[in-house]
């Protein structure tokens, strides 16, 4: 066999092969790279500092922070927790853009620095994850309203001087006494104002953000309602919780898994699911074994030569003498008249040897079913010893 023949034969997969097994890999990823070109070309344009009151995007509310200033508030922007608890007082109020953000100690701490700070806290469409930590004894409803412009419906006098508003979204419950509930869709207020327990100091929750956008401002009454609820007090500190706040970074006492959101946890259940099922189907089938031609053609010698070589690296002598003396027991069988199902049985076997070969019964034992050879020297000798009996009783 030539160097040609061992470092490439006709079982190498060829380029046309090898395209064909890896063409759906790579239809697969081309088509996951276009889709997400294809998504972020969509969003590229949609809400850029959506509810910065420094951006003139159409979600942005840098329209409301001039408003403002042209009556005298003051619009500070602050983003990390720290700036915010230093900013509330009795004259400041405190808009939370993003209370679902926050993580639960910020939560806390937070509340704990407005609940008596006689300021106003304004919640921007806060759910269940912040409201019952930030806004105790109000719960919002799994249901959101369909309506996006509503009616006040209230004695609140900011609601009642901006009449109708964009308000609709979430939908609020509360127990709070002396809360003013406005803008009911389907009977649920979709903006509470929540007194303080003590001092002069209250929380509104607002159920959508669209009275503070730019595009959204001069519509209905959302200027109006937006300007009274913000410039309540001669100061204005616009919460935007950013990554780079270190105060988020504090688990607490939760744990990696506790941090991951839900849909990741499921989308790596789904993975692995998927993994599984693709090693099963590219897994060997079960079932009878299916004759192969080789590739090439190799001569016994060479494959008794080569696994010669594996029990000698192995130093396997118990392997290959059981193997020498199996084909000797298998090739003498027939020749003295034993079946080949009782050749490797020694009650079988050796009487019927001895009797033919005139011999001593516990030689051909030990040389036919003894005990494995000590070194190679003795395997050698067992070798010969096997190849002269079975030339004997051929001869016989």
């Amino acid at each position: 066999m030539t160097e040609a023949t061992l470092t490439t034969t006709s079982a190498s997969p060829t380029g046309r092969q090898v395209w064909t097994r890896a063409r759906g890999i790579v239809i697969a990823l081309v088509i996951l790279l276009a889709a997400a070109v294809a998504i972020a070309a969509v969003r590229s344009n949609a809400q850029h500092g959506r509810l910065d009151p420094r951006s003139t995007d159409p979600y942005g509310s840098r329209a409301v922070a001039e408003l403002l200033a042209e009556r005298g508030v003051s619009t500070r922007l602050v983003t990390t927790l720290d700036e915010a608890r230093a900013a509330a007082g009795s004259d400041t109020t405190l808009l939370i853009a993003a209370p679902d953000l926050l993580t639960e100690r910020q939560q806390t701490l937070l509340h704990t620095a407005t609940e008596n700070s006689d300021g106003r806290t304004i919640l921007i469409s806060p759910g269940s994850p912040s409201l019952g930590t930030l806004a105790p004894k109000v719960t919002a409803d799994p249901a959101v309203s369909f309506d996006s412009t509503l009616s006040p419906d209230c004695t609140l006098p900011a609601a009642q001087r901006a009449g109708s508003a964009d308000t609709g979204g979430v939908r609020y419950t509360t127990t709070v006494q002396g809360a003013d509930a406005c803008y009911p869709s389907d009977g649920l207020p979709t903006l509470l104002r929540l007194p303080a327990t003590s001092g002069s100091g209250d929380t509104v929750v607002l159920g959508a953000p669209d009275i503070l956008y730019n595009d959204r401002l001069d519509e209905q009454g959302n200027a109006s309602l937006a300007l009274q609820l913000l410039g309540s007090r001669s100061h204005l500190a616009w919460y935007l919780p950013s990554l780079s706040d270190t105060s988020a970074t504090d688990a607490g006492d939760q744990s990696f898994f506790d941090l991951l959101p839900s849909g990741w946890l499921w989308g790596t259940l789904q993975l692995f699911i998927a993994a599984a099922l693709a090693a099963l189907r590219r897994a060997r089938r079960l079932g009878p074994l299916v004759p192969e031609r080789l590739p090439v053609a190799i001569r016994a010698s060479e494959t008794v030569e080569g696994r010669a070589r594996l029990y000698r690296k192995a130093n396997a002598r118990d392997r290959a003498a059981s193997g020498l003396r199996s084909t000797t027991r298998t090739r003498l069988a027939p020749l003295i008249g034993v079946s080949p199902a009782q050749a490797h049985a020694p009650e079988a076997l050796l009487p019927a040897l001895s009797a033919h070969l005139q011999g001593d019964g516990q030689a051909l034992h030990s040389l036919l079913f003894g005990p494995p050879p000590r070194d190679d020297a003795a395997l050698i000798a067992l070798a010969d010893q096997l190849d002269a009996l079975e030339r004997e009783v051929r001869r016989s």
